[in-house]
């Protein structure tokens, strides 16, 4: 698996930033595009998994090392 398309830094940023971050920069990718997001406030795993399903995005997966979440754009 190759690595995300765009990444986003938004360590030491509090929720619901990352969210709002994400939400500005995605409509920049193309569709298909992969965005890791790097946020290591701990409410983004459950920030960033929900804000996908409520906007139709993809949660493509979690990297607790990062710690990082990729996010694929569907539309």
């Amino acid at each position: 698996m190759s690595g995300p398309d765009a990444v986003l830094d938004c360590r030491g940023q509090r929720c619901p930033l990352p969210v709002i971050n994400l939400a500005r920069r995605l409509p920049e990718l193309p569709v298909g595009a992969v965005v890791r997001v790097l946020a290591d406030d701990p409410a983004a795993a459950v920030d960033i998994p929900a804000w996908c399903r409520m906007r139709g995005q993809e949660f493509v997966a979690a990297h607790p090392e990062g710690p990082g979440y990729d996010v694929r754009r569907t539309h």
